[in-house]
């Protein structure tokens, strides 16, 4: 309830974290290989992805249809000015062996430890079963990214089991970056095959609602990558479910969600018109849609957001599958600015409907490729 037990916790700032090779101490030392300069291909792997996915947490208790009950919450008071830092990493973990950058961006579906279970028989405390993490981890070896987005995260021991699990299958993604909003349990995460040289905090998270003030669910994930001698800033995003909550509409959670990204947005602009970034993730919400018209922007006009027109094999745009209701939704989205349209490969960007993505999550990746 939002104001009491339906909306989460204000954030704090001191969570955010750049990881990976940055030498911070939150990540295991068992990700330490990921510094590794050799980069396996996937289809000679198979021996060492097995060896990866055994390090996965085994609970399972079939398919999710629980979600957590929201924390208490009181409202957190606005970050002072966008906050911004630089950070020093060393270079990319092999010498590119293809031209170009591939990004995904990814609904993992609770990777994390939550209540779960089926039939009215739920345990608390579960992991995201092995299984699950395994055709994750599966399908994300063969896509290979360069750069990997991902919503519904849990802590960062999650976000280095992954990163670990995709090393063991040979994809090294040694410079990760963590970060979240009020939800003190799914929050954002990149990987990046490339160092990340400078990360950023909105300026505002929270918002106003029926004369109460609400702090930004999963908050914005701000960082940039230096690869191929660019720079790209990426923009992630996990907006309010469409679950409805007692003390407040969730179309209009969504829309002030969308509100603060596109002031995050706009103030990027305002102080760089060329700005080179790329703004993704689960925006729970489809084309036409309010909260897609305002992070977007107006066609034609100085910072409007491209939606990248991406499709599966057989042309089919749905990204999410909600089992209960049975309803097939586009809602996932890559947009990108004017400054960086011009690299995308719109030809082989594209919905990754691999065989395996059902068993993994209920969203489908989106994958899109620059050159």
């Amino acid at each position: 309830m939002l104001g009491s037990a339906a909306y989460p916790q204000p954030f704090s700032a001191s969570n955010h974290s750049v990881m990976g090779s940055l030498g911070m101490p939150e990540i295991p030392p068992r990700t330490s290989a990921v510094t590794r300069s050799s980069r396996m291909r996937s289809h000679a792997c198979s021996a060492a992805l097995a060896c990866g996915l055994a390090l996965l947490t085994t609970p399972a208790c079939g398919k999710k249809h629980a979600t957590p009950a929201w924390n208490a919450a009181e409202a957190a008071a606005p970050f002072a000015a966008n906050r911004s830092t630089t950070t020093h990493q060393p270079p990319v973990a092999s010498d590119p062996a293809r031209p170009g950058l591939r990004f995904i961006a990814y609904n993992l579906n609770n990777w994390l430890t939550m209540e779960r279970g089926a039939d009215h028989a739920h345990s608390k405390g579960m992991a995201k079963p092995a299984a699950e993490k395994h055709a994750l981890v599966q399908l994300l070896v063969r896509q290979a990214p360069d750069v990997l987005g991902v919503c519904e995260i849990g802590s960062r021991e999650d976000l280095a089991e992954l990163q670990a699990a995709l090393l063991a299958g040979g994809v090294a993604l040694p410079h990760t970056y963590y970060t979240g909003g009020g939800d003190e349990v799914r929050h954002l995460g990149l990987l990046s095959r490339f160092p990340i040289t400078h990360t950023a905090t909105p300026a505002q998270l929270d918002f106003k609602l029926n004369g109460s003030t609400y702090t930004m669910s999963r908050g914005i994930l701000d960082a940039t990558i230096q690869a191929h001698g660019k720079s790209y800033r990426w923009l992630g995003v996990h907006l309010k479910s469409k679950r409805e909550v007692a003390d407040g509409d969730q179309d209009a959670i969504r829309l002030c969600e969308a509100r603060l990204l596109r002031q995050h947005v706009d103030s990027i602009l305002a102080a760089e018109p060329d700005a080179r970034f790329v703004v993704y993730g689960d925006f729970n919400d489809t084309r036409g849609s309010a909260a897609l018209k305002l992070i977007t922007g107006h066609y034609g006009e100085a910072g409007y957001l491209t939606a990248l027109p991406v499709q599966d094999q057989q042309g089919e745009r749905w990204t999410h599958f909600w089992e209960l209701r049975d309803i097939y939704s586009r809602f996932d989205f890559i947009t990108v600015t004017l400054g960086v349209k011009h690299e995308v490969d719109f030809k082989n960007s594209r919905i990754l409907d691999d065989p395996e993505w059902h068993a993994a999550s209920d969203h489908r990746p989106l994958l899109a490729v620059f050159n």
